[in-house]
């Protein structure tokens, strides 16, 4: 069997291992871990909004930290963080082969697939870390990490076009997140057929309004990079349990940020509903 015989043989076995019922299973407890992660920041902003966080950070970190604390909460660590592997790993599967439906194989399908693997990668490694002791590793503050990673590239030449191009990008992709939750556009991806009509009431509702609360999460984000950018002054810049604690600071703010903090929620809710309902 010559070399090209051996590639053919190898590029099927890993086809076969990407479209296997075991990936599926890793994408599937992938989409659970993400869920549990955003019901605890959830769970967090809304003890925010009325005071009663206790000091406690509404973002990765302090879902973690949250979630440690908990019986049988060392165990959890490990199940989510290999759990997220197993999705990093999905949608590597998803870069190299293509993902399911009829666009699946784009070329721009494939390069977000890819950013989604490295992102997974890393938080999965944040949280493994987590779990083997090493506390600042998953658990680092959000706002903490943004003002740092600000305050470095607002250094370098160009620095302020940099955070104002990456704070208008993160604007753009939480109107974008926003707007394709609002129109359903998650539908294509799920497994429609097989569900039953309640079931597809409960998924567009906790799809639309937990889309839609990450999306505006995200664009406030990244307004303030933006302000950050124009004022040179990296502090302007949040972190996720800032820009969150933001909304606690506007007129009515505790009853908005416990909007905001619902819908969080729901959208960890909604990633559960992937874990059952979504085509992988």
């Amino acid at each position: 069997m010559n070399a090209q015989s051996w590639a053919l043989r190898g590029r099927g076995r890993a086809r076969r291992a990407a479209d296997s019922t075991a990936m599926a299973a890793a994408a599937r407890s992938g989409f659970a871990a993400r869920g549990l992660i955003y019901v605890l920041v959830g769970v967090i902003a809304l003890q925010i909004a009325f005071g009663g966080d206790g000091g406690k950070q509404a973002d990765r970190g302090g879902a973690l930290g949250e979630l440690a604390s908990k019986p049988f909460g060392s165990a959890m660590l490990w199940i989510v963080g290999i759990a997220l592997a197993g999705m990093s790993l999905w949608r590597l599967s998803e870069a190299v082969f293509g993902g399911a439906g009829t666009d699946g194989s784009k070329a721009s399908k494939r390069a977000m697939a890819a950013a989604r693997a490295v992102f997974y990668a890393f938080v999965s490694f944040s949280v493994l870390s987590y779990a083997t002791g090493d506390k600042g590793s998953g658990s680092g503050s959000s706002d903490r990490n943004t003002d740092d990673v600000t305050a470095t590239v607002l250094k370098w030449p160009g620095g302020q076009w940099i955070v104002g191009v990456a704070g208008a990008a993160v604007v753009v992709a939480g109107l974008w997140i926003a707007g394709r939750a609002v129109m359903k556009k998650f539908r294509k991806h799920l497994r429609t057929a097989e569900m039953s009509r309640k079931a597809e009431r409960f998924t567009d509702f906790f799809g639309v309004t937990g889309g839609t609360a990450r999306g505006l999460v995200f664009a406030v984000a990244g307004v303030f990079a933006l302000v950050a950018a124009v004022q040179h002054q990296p502090g302007k810049a949040k972190g996720m349990d800032d820009t969150l604690r933001s909304f606690r600071d506007l007129p009515a703010g505790p009853w908005l940020l416990a909007l905001v903090a619902l819908g969080l929620a729901a959208f960890g809710v909604f990633s559960w509903c992937n874990a059952r309902w979504r085509e992988v």
